[in-house]
């Protein structure tokens, strides 16, 4: 599989892992933590994969990056978290920076 595809998976299954722990509230909800789990391990596991490809630093940013943004606007999606203009201002900046490193870094060519 594609490591850019097993990296954009990883993303997913973390931020599933992170939104079941959220409405795990402490783990004290079985389906919610089982998911936790079980995300959080589908992730890591994906992340290694693709780190004997992608570079960790280019990896980890990415993986960051998206994750912050995918994670607040499921915050603000289904837990009704607000969002300033601080905020959406600070994800744009994130989102620009890893296109930035995507688009015009060296580092991200193997």
């Amino acid at each position: 599989m594609n490591s850019w595809l097993l990296l954009m998976v990883a993303i997913l299954a973390e931020v599933i892992g992170t939104s079941s722990l959220k409405a795990s509230e402490g783990f004290t909800k079985l389906w919610p933590s089982i998911g936790t789990v079980i995300g959080f391990s589908i992730a890591f596991y994906c992340l290694s994969l693709t780190l004997k490809v992608i570079p960790v630093g280019v990896a980890y940013a990415v993986w960051a990056g998206l994750g912050i943004v995918l994670i607040t606007l499921i915050g603000w999606w289904l837990f009704g978290q607000t969002l300033d203009w601080a905020a959406v201002l600070g994800m744009g900046l994130i989102v620009t920076g890893v296109v930035i490193m995507n688009v015009f870094s060296k580092s991200v060519s193997h």
